[in-house]
């Protein structure tokens, strides 16, 4: 039997990093995956979608240069060229995760493992054979999430999908309804009707994007609408039927009333559950929760003390960055260091057109809190390098305590939102007030100086807007 004093399952963002970090800090570690390195977000997730989203940005952004004096014709979309550069991306993404992998002394093992004892794990290899491995300080579970299928709407790949196919898909449809009004469903639906696709969001609750700061969901719910999209809210998809001529007739629930939507293809995108099946996880009696999440402390730990679970599969937010700093504390817990997850807020970023990105408490969260607010608010409208890359659209809005100014969460909708939040983040992190950020000198002109102008809007004092 091989020894190793880590196992890591999962080579995704919580795995692979974890891994990594343990070979650091000298611990002889050994990865096992199924699939690819990189995981859902690597393969099928967050990299190649934003490859779609940046492809879909500059083909509409090809289309609309006219009132900047460039004028384009005979813009052409060929989806199977697009796929394979998005491919190629992937490729060099996954083999760079093995190069880290073996380049910090970590190995890497093709295979399905189930836990067998508190230390021990059977490997299924691809040739059928068993391999039985033990692991002397602990087991880190990072397997993930997988896609939630409905029962009817059961994917056939064709013209009922989930994500995994949306961003592989080498022909573009015409008619795309989307089941789910979240994350995944906006940013794939849009990436499709930037590619000339008529869109229908099929959305059950009473707002797209549940829990984000509904200002900010206001200004894409209008971008979709007015590409020609549709939204229905308060609404369930109750199924489908196969047209002869090769369409789909959704059948949809509105305020008690049912509709038919003919559409070409169906995007089901209701959310995501953790992949803690098949593990072998009630024989060595680790707790898993009704929704399948495994419950952890701050190290990571779970009931079991030599088994850690992250990313995903431990629970919500289900975000690759807070993935990957979990699987970095419980490799350090591992090794025999004091460590544990301690962060104030985890930011979120969206890639719809324009971008979210969120960090903290939104109004209503803090009020809900009992906390009195104060809100400052600056439009992209309002910004000299907004107004030149011709993107304008949204804005940045930061909360704070209204006693003592502590920035309590920002919120930004419009160009280069993902990149923004990161000094929003810090400023969490660091406990600043609104003044830190608006005395702290911003260049000009930038896409960041309206979280300045913002801070400063909330003290009465900004430059660029009125101060009401």
């Amino acid at each position: 039997m091989k020894t190793y004093d880590a196992i890591v399952i999962g080579a995704g963002p919580g795995g692979y990093p974890c891994a990594i970090r343990l070979a650091q800090l000298k611990q002889k570690t050994l990865c096992i995956e199924k699939e690819q390195p990189g995981g859902v977000c690597l393969n099928w997730g967050c990299i190649p979608s934003k490859a779609l989203i940046a492809a879909a940005h500059l083909y509409e952004k090809s289309q609309a240069g006219a009132s900047m004096g460039i004028k384009v014709s005979g813009v052409e979309l060929d989806a199977n060229a697009m796929q394979d550069w998005k491919e190629g991306i992937v490729k060099k993404l996954t083999g760079g995760v093995r190069s880290l992998l073996k380049g910090n002394g970590a190995d890497l093992l093709a295979g399905t493992a189930t836990i067998v004892g508190p230390k021990r794990v059977d490997v299924t290899l691809p040739d059928g054979s068993v391999e039985q491995i033990e692991a002397t300080k602990g087991i880190v579970i990072a397997t993930g999430s997988t896609t939630i299928e409905i029962p009817t709407f059961k994917f056939d790949g064709d013209a009922i999908i989930g994500a995994k196919e949306a961003v592989s898909l080498r022909r573009i449809p015409k008619r795309l309804l989307v089941i789910g009004g979240g994350v995944i469903g906006l940013e794939l639906g849009m990436v499709y009707q930037a590619f000339g696709a008529q869109l229908t969001v099929v959305e059950a609750l009473p707002d797209l994007l549940t829990g984000v700061d509904p200002d900010c969901t206001k200004v894409v719910e209008r971008k979709i609408l007015k590409r020609g999209g549709t939204i229905y809210k308060n609404a369930k998809a109750l199924g489908y039927e196969k047209q002869k001529d090769g369409s789909v007739g959704v059948k949809i629930q509105i305020e008690g009333k049912e509709q038919t939507i003919i559409v070409d293809m169906v995007l089901v995108a209701v959310g995501m559950r953790p992949s803690s099946k098949g593990l072998g996880l009630e024989k060595v009696g680790v707790t898993v929760d009704q929704r399948g999440f495994i419950p952890t402390d701050k190290t990571g730990r779970t009931n079991v003390p030599s088994i850690y679970a992250v990313g995903d599969v431990s629970g919500p937010p289900l975000l690759a960055h807070k993935a990957s700093k979990e699987g970095e504390i419980v490799a350090e817990v591992i090794a025999g260091h004091k460590a544990e997850k301690d962060w104030v807020a985890i930011p979120g970023a969206i890639f719809t057109d324009p971008e979210i990105a969120t960090v903290g408490l939104t109004e209503a969260e803090a009020k809900a809190k009992g906390l009195e607010v104060i809100v400052g608010k600056f439009p992209f409208a309002a910004l000299g390098k907004a107004m030149a890359m011709n993107e304008t659209e949204g804005f940045v809005k930061i909360v704070a305590d209204k006693k003592t100014k502590q920035v309590l969460g920002v919120h930004i909708v419009g160009p280069e939102a993902s990149t923004m939040i990161s000094e929003a983040s810090l400023s969490l992190e660091m406990a600043a007030f609104l003044e830190d950020i608006s005395m702290t000198i911003h260049p000009h002109p930038t896409l960041g100086e309206s979280l300045m102008e913002a801070a400063a809007h909330a003290m009465g004092a900004a430059i660029h807007i009125a101060n009401r």
